[in-house]
Protein backbone atom coordinates (compact mmCIF):
# COMPACT_ATOMS: atom_id res chain seq x y z
CA UNK A 1 0.00 0.00 0.00
CA UNK A 2 1.66 3.43 -0.82
CA UNK A 3 1.47 6.53 1.31
CA UNK A 4 -1.38 7.67 -1.12
CA UNK A 5 -4.12 5.78 -0.73
CA UNK A 6 -3.12 5.55 2.58
CA UNK A 7 -4.74 8.63 3.46
CA UNK A 8 -7.75 9.70 4.77
CA UNK A 9 -10.22 13.38 4.60
CA UNK A 10 -8.14 15.16 7.03
CA UNK A 11 -10.45 18.69 6.72
CA UNK A 12 -12.43 19.73 9.13
CA UNK A 13 -16.24 19.20 8.48
CA UNK A 14 -19.38 21.98 8.82
CA UNK A 15 -20.13 22.38 12.41
CA UNK A 16 -17.25 20.27 14.07
CA UNK A 17 -14.88 21.68 17.10
CA UNK A 18 -12.48 22.94 14.69
CA UNK A 19 -12.09 26.69 13.84
CA UNK A 20 -10.07 29.68 13.84
CA UNK A 21 -6.36 29.71 14.85
CA UNK A 22 -7.41 25.99 17.35
CA UNK A 23 -8.62 24.58 13.85
CA UNK A 24 -5.88 25.59 11.66
CA UNK A 25 -3.05 24.02 14.02
CA UNK A 26 -5.13 20.83 14.01
CA UNK A 27 -5.24 21.00 10.34
CA UNK A 28 -1.12 21.59 10.24
CA UNK A 29 -0.90 18.39 13.01
CA UNK A 30 -2.77 16.47 10.18
CA UNK A 31 -0.60 17.52 7.62
CA UNK A 32 2.55 16.42 9.45
CA UNK A 33 1.11 13.04 9.74
CA UNK A 34 0.32 13.06 6.59
CA UNK A 35 3.85 14.06 5.29
CA UNK A 36 4.81 10.96 7.74
CA UNK A 37 2.66 8.31 6.50
CA UNK A 38 5.32 6.36 4.21
CA UNK A 39 7.81 6.42 7.05
CA UNK A 40 5.02 6.00 9.98
CA UNK A 41 3.90 2.74 7.40
CA UNK A 42 7.21 1.07 7.17
CA UNK A 43 7.98 1.37 10.81
CA UNK A 44 4.63 -0.37 11.67
CA UNK A 45 5.33 -2.83 9.08
CA UNK A 46 8.72 -3.15 10.60
CA UNK A 47 7.65 -3.66 14.28
CA UNK A 48 4.82 -6.36 13.08
CA UNK A 49 7.68 -8.46 10.97
CA UNK A 50 9.56 -8.42 14.23
CA UNK A 51 7.47 -8.92 17.01
CA UNK A 52 8.39 -9.28 20.59
CA UNK A 53 6.98 -10.76 23.76
CA UNK A 54 6.38 -9.08 27.26
CA UNK A 55 9.19 -7.80 28.80
CA UNK A 56 11.49 -8.94 25.72
CA UNK A 57 10.91 -5.64 23.75
CA UNK A 58 14.02 -5.05 22.87
CA UNK A 59 14.50 -5.03 19.20
CA UNK A 60 11.12 -2.39 19.26
CA UNK A 61 12.78 -0.29 22.16
CA UNK A 62 15.53 0.66 20.46
CA UNK A 63 13.82 0.95 17.23
CA UNK A 64 11.95 3.37 19.09
CA UNK A 65 14.50 5.46 20.95
CA UNK A 66 16.45 5.98 17.95
CA UNK A 67 13.88 7.62 16.04
CA UNK A 68 12.76 9.92 18.82
CA UNK A 69 16.61 10.23 19.15
CA UNK A 70 16.81 11.53 15.81
CA UNK A 71 14.06 13.41 16.05
CA UNK A 72 15.00 15.84 19.21
CA UNK A 73 12.63 14.09 22.00
CA UNK A 74 14.16 13.79 24.98
CA UNK A 75 13.97 10.13 25.72
CA UNK A 76 14.11 8.10 29.20
CA UNK A 77 14.68 4.67 29.27
CA UNK A 78 12.67 2.48 31.52
CA UNK A 79 14.25 -0.31 33.44
CA UNK A 80 14.37 -3.41 31.07
CA UNK A 81 12.27 -2.36 27.79
CA UNK A 82 10.10 0.91 27.38
CA UNK A 83 10.58 3.95 26.70
CA UNK A 84 9.62 7.60 28.32
CA UNK A 85 9.87 10.62 25.75
CA UNK A 86 8.92 14.22 26.74
CA UNK A 87 8.82 17.60 24.23
CA UNK A 88 6.90 20.59 24.58
CA UNK A 89 6.40 23.23 27.70
CA UNK A 90 9.69 22.82 29.87
CA UNK A 91 7.17 24.72 33.33
CA UNK A 92 3.88 23.12 31.86
CA UNK A 93 0.10 24.03 32.69
CA UNK A 94 -0.96 21.06 31.44
CA UNK A 95 0.77 17.64 31.03
CA UNK A 96 -1.18 15.17 28.13
CA UNK A 97 0.10 11.50 28.17
CA UNK A 98 0.19 9.80 25.28
CA UNK A 99 0.64 5.77 25.74
CA UNK A 100 1.64 2.91 23.51
CA UNK A 101 2.03 -0.66 23.99
CA UNK A 102 4.87 -2.94 22.51
CA UNK A 103 4.44 -6.46 23.05
CA UNK A 104 2.66 -9.44 21.04
CA UNK A 105 0.99 -12.35 21.57
CA UNK A 106 2.84 -16.25 21.40
CA UNK A 107 0.84 -17.39 18.37
CA UNK A 108 2.21 -18.07 15.15
CA UNK A 109 0.67 -15.94 12.05
CA UNK A 110 -1.34 -17.03 9.09
CA UNK A 111 -2.28 -14.17 7.37
CA UNK A 112 0.17 -14.22 3.91
CA UNK A 113 1.56 -10.82 4.65
CA UNK A 114 4.51 -10.14 2.76
CA UNK A 115 6.01 -8.45 6.06
CA UNK A 116 4.26 -11.32 8.49
CA UNK A 117 6.10 -11.93 11.51
CA UNK A 118 9.17 -13.63 11.07
CA UNK A 119 9.54 -14.49 14.46
CA UNK A 120 8.28 -18.00 14.93
CA UNK A 121 5.21 -18.76 17.80
CA UNK A 122 5.04 -14.69 17.89
CA UNK A 123 2.84 -12.29 16.31
CA UNK A 124 1.07 -9.01 16.96
CA UNK A 125 -2.40 -10.38 16.91
CA UNK A 126 -3.90 -8.32 19.27
CA UNK A 127 -2.35 -4.55 17.01
CA UNK A 128 0.33 -3.33 19.31
CA UNK A 129 2.40 -2.24 16.49
CA UNK A 130 -0.60 -0.06 15.18
CA UNK A 131 -0.55 1.45 18.77
CA UNK A 132 2.87 2.02 18.61
CA UNK A 133 3.03 3.40 15.18
CA UNK A 134 -0.19 5.83 16.21
CA UNK A 135 1.73 7.36 19.55
CA UNK A 136 5.02 8.04 17.37
CA UNK A 137 3.15 9.11 14.97
CA UNK A 138 1.64 11.63 17.40
CA UNK A 139 4.82 12.47 18.85
CA UNK A 140 6.35 13.77 15.64
CA UNK A 141 3.36 15.80 14.48
CA UNK A 142 3.79 17.42 18.13
CA UNK A 143 6.97 18.03 18.13
CA UNK A 144 6.68 19.35 14.16
CA UNK A 145 4.75 22.27 16.61
CA UNK A 146 6.57 22.76 19.52
CA UNK A 147 6.83 26.29 19.54
CA UNK A 148 3.06 26.50 19.79
CA UNK A 149 3.14 24.00 22.50
CA UNK A 150 5.48 25.92 24.33
CA UNK A 151 3.28 29.22 23.87
CA UNK A 152 0.33 27.27 25.37
CA UNK A 153 2.23 25.56 28.33
CA UNK A 154 1.40 22.38 27.32
CA UNK A 155 3.82 19.57 27.71
CA UNK A 156 3.69 16.26 26.00
CA UNK A 157 4.39 12.85 27.60
CA UNK A 158 4.90 9.46 25.32
CA UNK A 159 4.62 6.05 27.07
CA UNK A 160 5.89 3.34 25.06
CA UNK A 161 5.10 0.80 28.00
CA UNK A 162 6.03 -3.16 27.77
CA UNK A 163 4.25 -6.53 28.61
CA UNK A 164 0.60 -5.16 28.80
CA UNK A 165 -0.51 -8.82 27.49
CA UNK A 166 0.90 -9.83 30.67
CA UNK A 167 -0.56 -9.75 34.17
CA UNK A 168 -0.51 -7.32 36.23
CA UNK A 169 0.54 -5.66 33.01
CA UNK A 170 3.15 -3.75 32.40
CA UNK A 171 1.96 0.09 33.00
CA UNK A 172 2.71 -1.07 36.72
CA UNK A 173 6.23 -1.03 36.08
CA UNK A 174 5.95 2.27 34.43
CA UNK A 175 4.11 4.10 37.22
CA UNK A 176 6.82 2.62 39.25
CA UNK A 177 9.13 4.69 37.55
CA UNK A 178 7.75 7.84 37.41
CA UNK A 179 5.96 7.46 34.58
CA UNK A 180 2.91 9.39 34.96
CA UNK A 181 5.30 11.75 37.00
CA UNK A 182 3.21 15.61 36.21
CA UNK A 183 0.63 13.82 34.16
CA UNK A 184 -2.73 15.85 34.21
CA UNK A 185 -4.59 13.35 31.28
CA UNK A 186 -3.78 10.29 29.51
CA UNK A 187 -5.12 9.10 26.36
CA UNK A 188 -4.82 5.62 24.83
CA UNK A 189 -6.57 3.77 21.44
CA UNK A 190 -6.90 0.04 20.63
CA UNK A 191 -7.30 -1.49 17.64
CA UNK A 192 -11.08 -2.69 17.02
CA UNK A 193 -11.73 -4.94 13.94
CA UNK A 194 -15.05 -4.75 14.31
CA UNK A 195 -14.99 -0.93 13.37
CA UNK A 196 -14.28 0.73 10.36
CA UNK A 197 -11.08 2.43 9.73
CA UNK A 198 -11.48 6.00 10.25
CA UNK A 199 -13.86 5.48 12.77
CA UNK A 200 -13.67 5.43 16.86
CA UNK A 201 -15.64 4.17 19.14
CA UNK A 202 -16.48 6.41 22.38
CA UNK A 203 -17.97 5.74 25.69
CA UNK A 204 -17.80 7.74 28.82
CA UNK A 205 -17.27 5.64 32.52
CA UNK A 206 -16.14 1.62 31.85
CA UNK A 207 -15.02 0.48 28.48
CA UNK A 208 -13.25 -2.97 29.58
CA UNK A 209 -13.67 -5.40 32.50
CA UNK A 210 -11.41 -6.14 35.26
CA UNK A 211 -9.55 -9.48 34.58
CA UNK A 212 -7.82 -11.60 36.81
CA UNK A 213 -5.41 -14.88 36.40
CA UNK A 214 -6.58 -17.97 38.17
CA UNK A 215 -4.56 -21.09 38.33
CA UNK A 216 -6.06 -24.27 40.42
CA UNK A 217 -3.48 -27.01 40.63
CA UNK A 218 -5.19 -30.58 42.21
CA UNK A 219 -2.42 -33.54 43.69
CA UNK A 220 -3.50 -36.82 44.96
CA UNK A 221 -1.90 -40.33 45.27
CA UNK A 222 -3.53 -41.38 42.01
CA UNK A 223 -3.60 -45.04 40.97
CA UNK A 224 -5.85 -47.35 38.53
CA UNK A 225 -8.91 -46.32 37.06
CA UNK A 226 -10.56 -49.69 38.29
CA UNK A 227 -10.02 -48.50 41.62
CA UNK A 228 -10.83 -44.70 42.36
CA UNK A 229 -11.88 -45.39 45.59
CA UNK A 230 -8.61 -46.37 46.68
CA UNK A 231 -7.04 -43.13 45.16
CA UNK A 232 -7.62 -39.16 44.94
CA UNK A 233 -9.49 -38.83 41.65
CA UNK A 234 -8.05 -35.86 40.20
CA UNK A 235 -9.58 -35.76 37.02
CA UNK A 236 -13.01 -36.29 38.30
CA UNK A 237 -12.50 -33.45 40.99
CA UNK A 238 -10.58 -30.81 38.62
CA UNK A 239 -14.29 -31.91 36.04
CA UNK A 240 -15.83 -30.52 39.35
CA UNK A 241 -13.48 -27.41 39.51
CA UNK A 242 -14.13 -26.30 35.65
CA UNK A 243 -18.01 -26.64 35.92
CA UNK A 244 -18.85 -25.78 39.83
CA UNK A 245 -16.25 -23.14 40.48
CA UNK A 246 -17.79 -20.60 38.09
CA UNK A 247 -21.10 -21.71 39.08
CA UNK A 248 -20.83 -20.92 42.86
CA UNK A 249 -19.21 -17.41 42.23
CA UNK A 250 -22.58 -16.59 40.31
CA UNK A 251 -23.85 -16.50 43.15
CA UNK A 252 -21.56 -15.33 45.70
CA UNK A 253 -20.51 -12.02 43.46
CA UNK A 254 -23.07 -9.43 42.76
CA UNK A 255 -24.85 -10.98 39.61
CA UNK A 256 -24.90 -7.28 38.13
CA UNK A 257 -20.93 -7.48 37.75
CA UNK A 258 -21.55 -10.24 35.14
CA UNK A 259 -18.50 -11.76 36.69
CA UNK A 260 -17.25 -14.56 34.52
CA UNK A 261 -14.55 -17.34 34.61
CA UNK A 262 -13.65 -19.18 32.00
CA UNK A 263 -11.07 -21.86 31.54
CA UNK A 264 -8.40 -21.58 28.97
CA UNK A 265 -6.38 -24.54 29.88
CA UNK A 266 -7.37 -27.74 31.34
CA UNK A 267 -4.77 -30.27 32.20
CA UNK A 268 -4.88 -33.59 33.50
CA UNK A 269 -4.05 -37.74 33.22
CA UNK A 270 -1.58 -39.15 30.19
CA UNK A 271 -3.61 -42.47 30.20
CA UNK A 272 -7.29 -43.49 29.41
CA UNK A 273 -6.24 -46.08 32.32
CA UNK A 274 -4.60 -44.04 35.05
CA UNK A 275 -6.33 -41.26 37.94
CA UNK A 276 -3.14 -39.15 37.81
CA UNK A 277 -0.83 -37.22 40.76
CA UNK A 278 -1.71 -33.94 39.04
CA UNK A 279 -3.92 -31.55 37.81
CA UNK A 280 -4.86 -28.44 36.57
CA UNK A 281 -7.29 -25.64 35.43
CA UNK A 282 -5.62 -21.94 34.59
CA UNK A 283 -8.50 -19.47 33.12
CA UNK A 284 -9.74 -15.59 33.35
CA UNK A 285 -11.98 -13.91 35.85
CA UNK A 286 -12.96 -11.38 34.37
CA UNK A 287 -15.81 -9.08 36.32
CA UNK A 288 -17.26 -4.89 34.83
CA UNK A 289 -17.15 -3.04 37.66
CA UNK A 290 -14.26 -2.00 40.72
CA UNK A 291 -16.40 -2.55 43.62
CA UNK A 292 -16.72 -6.27 43.04
CA UNK A 293 -13.42 -6.86 41.71
CA UNK A 294 -12.47 -5.18 44.81
CA UNK A 295 -14.51 -7.36 47.06
CA UNK A 296 -13.02 -10.95 45.53
CA UNK A 297 -9.96 -11.13 47.76
CA UNK A 298 -9.91 -14.71 48.96
CA UNK A 299 -13.33 -15.49 47.74
CA UNK A 300 -11.97 -18.08 44.75
CA UNK A 301 -9.86 -20.16 47.04
CA UNK A 302 -12.52 -20.44 49.14
CA UNK A 303 -14.62 -21.65 46.94
CA UNK A 304 -12.03 -24.08 45.03
CA UNK A 305 -11.49 -25.38 47.96
CA UNK A 306 -15.23 -26.01 49.16
CA UNK A 307 -15.66 -27.92 45.41
CA UNK A 308 -13.11 -30.12 45.95
CA UNK A 309 -13.35 -30.89 49.57
CA UNK A 310 -15.68 -34.29 49.54
CA UNK A 311 -12.75 -35.75 46.75
CA UNK A 312 -9.74 -35.97 49.45
CA UNK A 313 -7.39 -33.92 46.98
CA UNK A 314 -5.41 -31.23 48.11
CA UNK A 315 -6.11 -27.62 45.68
CA UNK A 316 -3.45 -24.65 45.57
CA UNK A 317 -4.89 -21.78 44.36
CA UNK A 318 -3.55 -19.13 42.59
CA UNK A 319 -5.54 -15.72 42.08
CA UNK A 320 -3.40 -13.09 41.06
CA UNK A 321 -5.41 -10.08 40.64
CA UNK A 322 -4.89 -8.27 37.04
CA UNK A 323 -5.90 -5.36 35.68
CA UNK A 324 -9.42 -3.05 36.78
CA UNK A 325 -11.93 -1.94 34.33
CA UNK A 326 -10.70 1.10 32.09
CA UNK A 327 -12.92 4.15 33.38
CA UNK A 328 -12.82 6.69 30.59
CA UNK A 329 -12.93 10.33 32.40
CA UNK A 330 -15.42 12.23 30.78
CA UNK A 331 -13.30 15.51 29.82
CA UNK A 332 -10.86 12.79 28.12
CA UNK A 333 -13.52 11.50 25.97
CA UNK A 334 -14.77 14.95 25.30
CA UNK A 335 -11.65 16.05 23.80
CA UNK A 336 -11.33 12.46 21.87
CA UNK A 337 -14.51 13.90 19.64
CA UNK A 338 -13.69 16.94 19.14
CA UNK A 339 -10.24 16.06 17.86
CA UNK A 340 -11.80 12.93 15.87
CA UNK A 341 -15.03 15.56 14.63
CA UNK A 342 -12.14 17.94 13.45
CA UNK A 343 -9.92 15.80 11.66
CA UNK A 344 -12.10 12.64 10.83
CA UNK A 345 -15.07 14.05 10.27
CA UNK A 346 -18.67 14.47 11.84
CA UNK A 347 -19.44 10.76 11.50
CA UNK A 348 -16.30 9.69 12.78
CA UNK A 349 -17.56 9.02 16.68
CA UNK A 350 -19.47 6.23 16.75
CA UNK A 351 -20.65 4.65 20.24
CA UNK A 352 -19.26 1.51 21.99
CA UNK A 353 -20.13 -1.08 24.23
CA UNK A 354 -17.81 -2.28 27.53
CA UNK A 355 -16.34 -5.03 26.95
CA UNK A 356 -15.55 -8.06 28.66
CA UNK A 357 -12.03 -7.73 27.23
CA UNK A 358 -8.91 -6.57 29.99
CA UNK A 359 -6.69 -3.64 29.82
CA UNK A 360 -3.56 -2.29 31.66
CA UNK A 361 -4.34 0.78 30.88
CA UNK A 362 -7.35 0.87 33.74
CA UNK A 363 -3.45 0.85 36.29
CA UNK A 364 -3.26 4.30 35.14
CA UNK A 365 -6.61 5.62 35.21
CA UNK A 366 -6.60 4.78 38.94
CA UNK A 367 -4.00 7.58 39.07
CA UNK A 368 -4.80 10.19 36.69
CA UNK A 369 -7.98 10.96 34.71
CA UNK A 370 -7.80 9.62 30.98
CA UNK A 371 -9.43 7.66 28.02
CA UNK A 372 -8.94 5.21 25.50
CA UNK A 373 -10.44 5.06 22.04
CA UNK A 374 -11.58 1.97 20.63
CA UNK A 375 -9.49 2.28 17.04
CA UNK A 376 -11.46 0.97 13.57
CA UNK A 377 -9.01 -1.09 11.63
CA UNK A 378 -11.69 -2.98 9.37
CA UNK A 379 -11.40 -2.17 5.59
CA UNK A 380 -14.82 -0.85 4.98
CA UNK A 381 -16.88 -3.91 3.25
CA UNK A 382 -13.86 -6.21 4.45
CA UNK A 383 -13.69 -8.89 6.58
CA UNK A 384 -14.17 -8.46 10.53
CA UNK A 385 -11.23 -10.03 12.10
CA UNK A 386 -11.06 -10.75 15.46
CA UNK A 387 -8.25 -10.04 17.99
CA UNK A 388 -5.65 -12.24 19.81
CA UNK A 389 -6.22 -14.54 16.45
CA UNK A 390 -3.46 -15.82 14.25
CA UNK A 391 -5.21 -14.32 10.89
CA UNK A 392 -5.82 -10.70 12.26
CA UNK A 393 -5.31 -7.87 9.65
CA UNK A 394 -5.56 -4.02 9.86
CA UNK A 395 -6.17 -1.91 7.53
CA UNK A 396 -2.79 0.11 6.85
CA UNK A 397 -4.52 3.42 7.16
CA UNK A 398 -4.87 2.90 10.98
CA UNK A 399 -2.00 3.98 12.67
CA UNK A 400 -2.02 7.37 10.63
CA UNK A 401 -5.84 7.52 12.21
CA UNK A 402 -4.54 7.18 15.65
CA UNK A 403 -1.70 9.29 14.60
CA UNK A 404 -3.98 12.39 14.17
CA UNK A 405 -6.77 11.20 16.45
CA UNK A 406 -4.28 11.91 19.72
CA UNK A 407 -2.08 14.55 18.63
CA UNK A 408 -5.58 16.49 18.16
CA UNK A 409 -6.77 15.08 21.26
CA UNK A 410 -3.81 16.87 23.06
CA UNK A 411 -4.49 20.14 22.02
CA UNK A 412 -8.44 19.83 22.20
CA UNK A 413 -7.32 18.84 26.20
CA UNK A 414 -6.30 22.23 26.45
CA UNK A 415 -7.82 25.40 27.00
CA UNK A 416 -6.73 29.22 27.83
CA UNK A 417 -7.09 28.33 31.60
CA UNK A 418 -5.62 24.67 31.75
CA UNK A 419 -7.27 21.29 31.38
CA UNK A 420 -10.80 21.09 29.61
Amino acid sequence: MTAETTRLPSRPAPGTASSGRAGDLLQRLSAEVDARSEELLELRRDLHRHPELSWHELRTTSLLTDRLTDAGIAVTPLPGTGVLADLGAPEPKVRIALRADLDALPLDEVTGLPFASATPGVCHACGHDVHTAGVLGAGLALKAVEDELVQRGIAVRLIFQPAEESMPGGALAVMKHGGLQGVDRLLAVHCDPTVDVGTVGLRVGPITAASDSVHVVLTGSGGHTSRPHLTQDLTYALGKVVTDVPAVLSRRLDPRSAATLVWGIVRSGSAPNIIPTQAEAIGTLRILDSETWDATGDLVEEVVRAVVAPYGVKATVRHTKGVPPVDNDNGAVVALSRAAMSLLGPQSVVPTKQSMGGEDLGWYLTEVPGAMARLGTRTPGGRTHELHQADLVVDERSPLVAARLLAGAVLTSVGPDGLV
